[in-house]
Order: C-alpha cells, then sequence, then structure tokens
C-alpha cells in the first residue's frame, strides 16, 4: 500500500512540474510573432501573438466586455472565432451552451493567440471607447457602498443607454495596513448609475468586496485621482412598450442601474406608472432615500418600496419584511401587464423571475443583469 501511495505522490508531482514547465514555456519561451486578427470580415489587426485574445483586443483599442478581468469566471467575454482557436478549453465549457458550442463562441480570455484568426464581434463593440475621466466626488451611501462621480476631459462626451455598464481599469497598488495590495492592472465591470443627459459625467454605486477592485476604489482611489474607463456595454437598459406598469428590482448595488432609468424617466417625463422593490437587509443598508423621495414627487406615478430581511422591534421599522419575492406576491397581480427590471444576484434573479412568471409576466418582458 506505501509502495503505491509514494508511486501516486511521485506521478503527481511530476505532473504538476510538467504542468508548471508547458506553461512557462508557452509565456516565455515559444514565439508565436506576429498573428493576424480579421474581424468580421473586414478589419485586420496585427498583433504579437502568445496573449489572450481579449487582451489582443485591448492592445488595439477594442474593448469586450468582462467583468472578471479576464480570468474565465464570468461568462461575458463571448465572440465568435470562425478558425484559429484551437480547442475549446475545460475552461470555457461552463459558459457555452450547446448552441453557442455549435456556433464557434468562445470566451476571448480563454483563447491564446498562436495563429492567424477571424472572428466576429457585434459592430456596436467598434463605438465602445476608452476615457480617462477624473474622479470628482466619492460619497459614502453606506458602510460598505461609495458613490463615484466621474468627469471626462475637456471637449470629451459620453452616450450610453439607461441600464448599461462600463469597466473601470484598476492600476496596480500597494497594500495598506488593513488590505493587501495588487502587482496587476484588472478591469471590473459596473453598472452607470446617472442620467444619460449629463454626458460629460459618470456616476457609479460600487461595494466594498474586499476585491481587488472594490479595494482600488474604497481603500486607495481618491478625489482628483485619473481613472481609464471604458465602455458602455450590455444590452440591459429601458425599453419603450406598451406595459401598464414598470416594476423596479434590485438588490445592493443593483441600485446602480435602476437610478440611471429613473433618471431616464423623469429627463423624458414618461408617465408610466413605477415600482422600486429594493431587497437590503437593515434600516442602515437603505440609501438615497431622499433622492427616492424626490423622484416620488417628480414622477407621474412612482414608489420606492424598500424590503428589508433583518430587522428587530428597535427599529421600529413599519415597511415590508422578508425577501424581495414578498413583494412581488403581495403587490404584483395577473390583471396588469408589467415590464420589469431587476438587478442583484444570480440566485436573486433566479428567484424573483420565478415569482414574475408565477404572476403570468411575459418572460419577455423581464430584463436583468446578473453581477
Amino acid at each position: 500500500m506505501d509502495k503505491i501511495i509514494i508511486s501516486t505522490l511521485v506521478v503527481t508531482a511530476i505532473s504538476g512540474v510538467i504542468a508548471i514547465l508547458l506553461t512557462l514555456a508557452d509565456k516565455y519561451i515559444a514565439d508565436y510573432g506576429e498573428v493576424k486578427i480579421t474581424i468580421n470580415d473586414e478589419k485586420e489587426y496585427v498583433v504579437e501573438g502568445g496573449d489572450s485574445l481579449l487582451s489582443s483586443l485591448v492592445s488595439q483599442k477594442i474593448f469586450i466586455p468582462s467583468a472578471c478581468g479576464g480570468k474565465g469566471s464570468c461568462g461575458y467575454c463571448k465572440v465568435k472565432v470562425m478558425d484559429g482557436a484551437g480547442p475549446v478549453l475545460a475552461t470555457e465549457k461552463p459558459w457555452l451552451s450547446p448552441e453557442e458550442l455549435g456556433d464557434n463562441v468562445r470566451l476571448s480570455c480563454q483563447v491564446k493567440v498562436k495563429s492567424d484568426m477571424h472572428i466576429q464581434i457585434p459592430e456596436e463593440l467598434f463605438n465602445v471607447k476608452e476615457y480617462e475621466m477624473t474622479l470628482v466626488e466619492k460619497i459614502p451611501m453606506t458602510d460598505k457602498i461609495v458613490k463615484l462621480r466621474f468627469e471626462l476631459p475637456e471637449g470629451e462626451t459620453i452616450n450610453f443607454k439607461p441600464g448599461q455598464f462600463m469597466q473601470i481599469k484598476t492600476e496596480a497598488y500597494s497594500g495598506g495596513d488593513d488590505f493587501d495590495g495588487c502587482d496587476e492592472e484588472v478591469f471590473r465591470a459596473y453598472s452607470v448609475a446617472s442620467s444619460i443627459k449629463d454626458t460629460k459625467h459618470v456616476e457609479f454605486l460600487i461595494g466594498y468586496t474586499m476585491g481587488i477592485c472594490s479595494t482600488y476604489v474604497h481603500k486607495v482611489l481618491n478625489v482628483g485621482d485619473k481613472v481609464l474607463i471604458n465602455g458602455p456595454y450590455g444590452d440591459f437598459y429601458y425599453h419603450d412598450d406598451d406595459s401598464e406598469e414598470i416594476l423596479l428590482i434590485a438588490a445592493g448595488t443593483g441600485f446602480a442601474p435602476i437610478r440611471s432609468i429613473l433618471n431616464h424617466m423623469r429627463d423624458n417625463d414618461i408617465k408610466k406608472k413605477a415600482r422600486f422593490y429594493f431587497g437590503a437587509r437593515t434600516p442602515e443598508d437603505l440609501f438615497l432615500v431622499d433622492e427616492m423621495k424626490q423622484f416620488e414627487e417628480d414622477l407621474y406615478d412612482f414608489k420606492f418600496m424598500p424590503t428589508l430581511s433583518r430587522t428587530t422591534p428597535e427599529d421600529n421599522w413599519e415597511g415590508d419584511t422578508g425577501r424581495v419575492n414578498n413583494s412581488i406576491d403581495k403587490y404584483v397581480n395577473e390583471d396588469t401587464t408589467y415590464t420589469a427590471y431587476l438587478c442583484g444576484s444570480p440566485k436573486m434573479i433566479e428567484g424573483i423571475v420565478k415569482s414574475l412568471c408565477e404572476k403570468k409576466v411575459p418572460e419577455d418582458r423581464i430584463f436583468y443583469d446578473e453581477f
């Protein structure tokens, strides 16, 4: 038995060493030279081979959305690779449906550029731009959420749809007494929280999760600092339709795109009933309450309806309690036509979609953004 265990350990160790050597060889020894990437059979770009397709495109100022910074853990950076990508990797398969696999869809962060490639991307991604913005305001909303306001350079403007997101580039930074440093540059995606009419600024609501970018935002970034931000991205945004009522549902920093949609409704005097069901734990987790009261005064028929899951008698909370699903069960009825906009965790989104479908809300009228 001892010999079997020793043999297994030796084989495992050798396999590990080989894997490390192959990785180092691919990274530092292999020279793929210049490689041509052809996009949509029209545009050609020459890049140095060996990097990921995502990074190679970024080097040409072509930005593909990637919420995880190219780690293969979000599934956002999908492109069609018609040839030159090699076999699909195990790290890609969890994010690709059978239909996508059959349609040559790949995760661009996992595909290495080793030979000439032909790829296809949505044309609108050519309109995505990178901006060097200046942080002009940083205000705590709760003990874990801050509101950031960035200003574009003189002479530049930005256009986006209410609900879309952008990517913030985190520079390498040193650690502090209560946080670790980071020795790499990464991108993270955050929904825009501001009005589309303000083409000179963008605002974000960013929570502290102890991740690379959230630590950078909360612990390192200061007013006056310049930050590279690219976008806009996403197919989650406000749609004009004939529904009778708009359901806005979010938790935590999912508040951000809903705030942008509310600004859009006020800016355009949209006369439609709307209800914002916001899930939080305690009264201390609520923020921008005064702003929501102002929306209630300014909009045609709007109410902010927070639901708290962890109240105590000392809170004297008179609003709804429990999960946001409880509010859906309580207020949404089958006799009204709705359009719903949801933003929150995948688990929350799954539960809310189920509740809405049980209330006969058509799935094609349910729009959501997971984070």
